[in-house]
């Protein structure tokens, strides 16, 4: 791998979590532990929609639910709280971090492989503003898959790629 000082020019592509998932969840699914998603207003600037991206505005209606960015149950899928508007909102699946990553602070960094198996030399806790750069270090390696991006409380934000070419 080569260092975090050195530039990588990697064209990524980051995504909220699915539009199935969350469908799911406002359809009245349960969570990663089998619970109702809770309903809260939102207090403070800190409430990040996990299906847009964007942030809850203080005394919006939130769902507070656990959890799980992998499809199978292995070793390494952790599960934990995430938030996301009440109401269905746009997916967000673009070339860049939402402006707001920057404020991440610190932001936790891991790569997994293609079997979604945790690379441990890849994670990393990093200043939001250096998210770019360290995602697309990482993900020059081939044989890492994705990166998921987590709050300093662990708390999942997005999973990162590679974008696809043509």
């Amino acid at each position: 791998m080569t260092s975090s000082n050195d530039s990588v020019d990697v064209a990524l592509r980051v995504r909220g979590i699915s539009s199935v998932e969350a469908g799911r969840i406002w359809q009245g699914g349960l969570d990663a532990n089998g619970q109702l998603p809770l309903h809260r207003a939102a207090q403070g600037m800190a409430n990040p929609c996990r299906h847009c991206l964007s942030l809850i505005a203080p005394g919006g209606s939130k769902l507070v639910l656990a959890h799980r960015p992998f499809a199978q149950l292995q070793p390494y899928a952790e599960t934990g709280p995430i938030f996301l508007h009440n109401q269905p909102c746009q997916h967000y699946d673009l070339p860049q971090l939402p402006a707001w990553f920057a404020y991440l602070e610190p932001a936790i960094v891991r790569g997994y492989r293609s079997d979604d198996w945790i690379r441990y030399d890849t994670g990393q806790v990093v200043p939001g503003n250096a998210l770019t750069a360290v995602c697309q270090q990482i993900l020059s390696d081939p044989s890492v898959a994705y990166v998921h991006i987590r709050s300093k409380f662990n708390c999942f934000q997005c999973r990162v790629e590679r974008a696809s070419v043509g």
